[in-house]
């Protein structure tokens, strides 16, 4: 695979490259699944110059990658692949990305926004869901429970992204439970989750991983069913897969890639009641912020980057992670900054 970390000058879309921000994992083959959606990404649109690098864990390392895309491009377009935004999309890539212009005033260099919770992956949650209950014997909604798990997080916004997407998958079907769980950080976990649907009368329990590309994590969740399936024996269980490969994936790059070329603003940063977002100004990044949610900032070109906010991501590290996007490390970090975890049972009937 092209390393983006040696880039040549290119005449592409008037020397445009688009570089892909994976998170990186320790376990290889989430890496190898990130390379294999640039691979195909770049067949779909072959007069894109499309590069991709890590935050950690896997070459290329992103700093180096955006100085060198910086140096050889007019313009740079950073698209991270990750489904919610936490410590990461708020302060590391920011912050990389402001290296990159320091060293190379010449070069625009816009960012786009994190996939986040929206209808394109609330569609392809509904689609595996319904390959699910093809999947069981009693194919009853109402007799089965379904959990959103996701990889947690000790930025309350990117948990609330995925207690909205838990919610939307309930309130556009026919189930009655319809909860989140996470593998770490907050809660509650899974082994919780499945405990409290069997006490509700669910005969059925349908896990949905909420996962870009596989991992430790990933391998973990299965072995998790498979416990759970000793211990509920009266229960049938289904457990999906990751989806970084789906349609609606590849779509929501385009869509990015194309709003920031034609300028187009995004509000949806989660910058509400969060300590980081005084931050930025602190540490003289020097742009101009023009809000428009609540306190909400355009992302136009003049301010392509996410504010550093929500920040999951002290010092003190328990590094033992592995994000939503199938790598492995849990920041769970000693720190009291927006820790305001919601659990989210978004069911249509909680218990007393």
């Amino acid at each position: 695979m092209q390393s983006p970390v040696n880039f040549m000058p290119s005449s592409l879309n008037g020397g445009d490259t688009i570089l892909i921000v994976g998170h990186g994992s320790r376990e290889d083959s989430g890496n190898q699944e990130i390379r294999e959606f640039t691979e195909q990404w770049r067949a779909q649109r072959p007069d894109w110059r499309i590069e991709l690098c890590f935050i950690e864990f896997a070459p290329p390392e992103m700093n180096a990658a955006l100085l060198s895309a910086a140096r050889s491009s007019r313009r740079v377009l950073v698209v991270p692949l990750i489904l919610n935004a936490a410590g990461h999309v708020k302060m590391e890539i920011p912050e990389a990305i402001e290296g990159a212009r320091a060293a190379c005033p010449q070069t625009e260099i816009l960012l786009a926004p994190h996939l986040t919770a929206c209808d394109p992956i609330l569609a392809i949650l509904k689609r595996r869901l319904r390959k699910a209950m093809n999947a069981l014997d009693m194919p009853d909604p109402t007799s089965t429970g379904v959990v959103v798990l996701g990889r947690g997080s000790s930025d309350r916004g990117a948990n609330g992204e995925m207690a909205k997407m838990a919610r939307w998958l309930m309130e556009e079907g026919d189930h009655e439970l319809v909860d989140l769980a996470f593998t770490g950080i907050t809660w509650p976990r899974l082994e919780k989750v499945v405990a409290r649907q069997v006490l509700l009368g669910m005969r059925q329990v349908v896990v949905l991983p909420y996962y870009l590309y596989t991992g430790t994590l990933m391998q973990r969740i299965h072995r998790q069913v498979e416990h759970l399936r000793g211990q509920y024996p009266q229960v049938r269980f289904f457990c999906g897969e990751h989806f970084g490969f789906e349609k609606e994936i590849f779509a929501l790059m385009d869509e990015r890639v194309e709003n920031l070329r034609a300028g187009v603003p995004d509000s949806r940063l989660p910058c509400d009641g969060c300590s980081y977002r005084e931050l930025a100004h602190e540490m003289g990044h020097g742009h101009s912020h023009a809000h428009t949610h609540d306190h909400g900032h355009v992302h136009g070109p003049e301010h392509a980057h996410e504010h550093p906010h929500g920040h999951e991501h002290a010092h003190g590290h328990d590094h033992a992670h592995d994000h939503a996007h199938g790598h492995d490390h849990a920041h769970d970090h000693g720190h009291d900054h927006c820790h305001d975890h919601d659990h989210a049972h978004t069911a249509k009937e909680q218990p007393a």
